[in-house]
């Protein structure tokens, strides 16, 4: 029964939204932003033209391709350095300078390492989610627990015993959190990173339509598409939090 008030409850919100937006463009008279029908037109179009689809595409491939390259290097870093602490003391300060830097900041040089292409996006999107997976995962593993530690001891488990076993085990609930967070963050690079360094995707699609004959249409289209994946982006890692086999560590 909740999940039918959930449904409900979320069909009227989009439903209030949508009307207030219908009449606000109505009773202000504007030719210049959309109406909910003109949106959905010019979705359509683009749908009818395969371009929708082969935009959603290219932003996907992007956001995979530097998400998961920082995903594969920032959790082992940020086990080792959590678990060394003198390893921790020589890199810490490093991440802690680079970690507040915009990763657009590095657009221009992105540019002239790469070029303009898909490797520049790429680059930006790993820099956006490296820095919070990476500092996540440190303190995931500093706060496990004492008492799971001690009773590895106990066992006799070896270091490397305890941190595939015990260390790596119960942190994966703090480290989803991070995944999650940095997951977003790619989706808002990706989409910045489109309108400057590319010819293709989600991001391509806004800027273009705007100086392309001013098609705000086409603009709000690329809006709630980015909008509507970056929500199915976060209700897949929210699906992995709700695992058997994480969610123990939410009791710690």
């Amino acid at each position: 029964m909740k999940t039918l008030e959930k449904v409900f409850a979320s069909v009227i919100g989009i439903a209030t939204v949508l009307v207030t937006w219908h009449v606000a463009v109505r009773m202000s008279g504007t030719n210049i932003f959309p109406s909910p029908l003109s949106v959905a037109q010019g979705i359509e179009g683009l749908m009818a033209g395969g371009r929708f689809w082969t935009y959603v595409r290219d932003s996907l491939l992007r956001v995979s391709a530097g998400y998961l390259l920082a995903v594969a290097s920032g959790i082992p870093l940020g086990i080792l350095l959590g678990w060394f602490p003198i390893l921790n003391s020589a890199v810490n300060p490093l991440i802690q300078m680079l970690r507040p830097i915009s990763p657009l900041a590095w657009m221009p040089l992105a540019v002239i390492w790469f070029g303009v292409g898909n490797i520049t996006p790429i680059f930006l999107i790993f820099l956006a989610a490296f820095f919070p997976i990476v500092v996540s995962t440190i303190n995931a593993v500093r706060n496990v627990p004492r008492v799971l530690l001690l009773t590895g001891s106990n066992f006799g488990l070896s270091r490397i015993d305890m941190l595939r076993r015990v260390v790596f085990p119960a942190t994966i609930p703090s480290v989803l959190t991070g995944l999650r967070l940095a997951l977003g963050v790619a989706w808002l690079v990706v989409v910045a990173a489109e309108m400057i360094a590319v010819d293709s995707g989600l991001g391509y699609l806004i800027i273009d339509s705007r100086n392309a004959g001013k098609r705000y249409d086409l603009v709000v289209a690329g809006m709630l598409a980015i909008g509507i994946i970056g929500l199915m982006l976060d209700l897949l890692i929210r699906r992995l939090e709700r695992l058997r086999s994480v969610r123990w560590g939410y009791l710690n």
